[in-house]
């Protein structure tokens, strides 16, 4: 096999993450997962990844890992940007899982004028790390290399100014006909004036139908990942 037809996507086995790809180590939690949940045993395959684009092939040991190929680097592609605002129970934990799945690089909680959710400032943390954790999983899942990096939670209004994000509009230009990387999709009640004033990007259509935030989420993702 050769650099250029080795691919994370597809090779046999689950894939984890760990911190160094020279002597690998696996997590207690991620040694557990892999030994009683999926019932892997020693010579069984898998991947792992530095989370920094860097992956080989490997085999479980009855007590930890042996790499078994040379260390691979994952091609650069044009980093993607979603920015959502704050949806109801446990929608963020959705959104924030299917982007990873899909290949978004940078996400970020947006808290917009109209979001019913209001943001707990006391439990930032405690939501963010639990919001890290939901990502690393669907990473290892969806087999990527790198972690994505979350945001949050900013003041949409601000973001939306500083950051240059084009922004989900009913009344935008068709996504595919726009050069975007950066795209932020509102709550269900819709951008305030304000922040349809503040924004700075372009405005871009998702289709002809009035979508759900999280389905909003999701589509700007797919879309966004599949430009070439």
């Amino acid at each position: 096999m050769t650099r250029d037809t080795v691919r994370l996507a597809g090779s046999p086995g689950p894939h984890v993450f760990v911190d160094d790809l020279e002597v690998p180590a696996l997590s207690a939690d991620d040694d557990g997962h892999l030994r009683r949940s999926l019932r892997m045993r020693a010579g069984d395959p898998l991947t792992i990844s530095d989370s920094d684009g860097r992956w080989c092939c490997a085999t479980m040991t009855a007590t930890g890992l042996e790499t078994t190929s040379e260390v691979f680097i994952e091609p650069d592609a044009p980093k993607v940007t979603v920015g959502f605002s704050l949806v109801k129970g446990q929608k963020p934990e959705f959104v924030i899982q299917k982007l990873t799945e899909l290949g978004v690089d940078h996400i970020v909680a947006l808290q917009a004028e109209r979001s019913i959710v209001r943001w707990d400032e006391h439990k930032v943390g405690q939501v963010l790390a639990r919001w890290e954790r939901i990502a690393r999983e669907a990473s290892m899942q969806s087999h990527r290399c790198r972690l994505p990096v979350i945001e949050g939670v900013l003041h949409a209004g601000q973001w939306l100014a500083a950051s240059g994000s084009a922004i989900a509009h009913f009344d935008g230009d068709p996504l595919a006909d726009v050069a975007v990387s950066t795209l932020a999709i509102g709550p269900e009640g819709g951008w305030s004036p304000k922040e349809l004033q503040l924004a700075s990007g372009p405005r871009v259509s998702l289709g002809r139908t009035v979508l759900r935030a999280e389905t909003a989420s999701i589509a700007a993702a797919t879309l966004l990942v599949s430009t070439p």
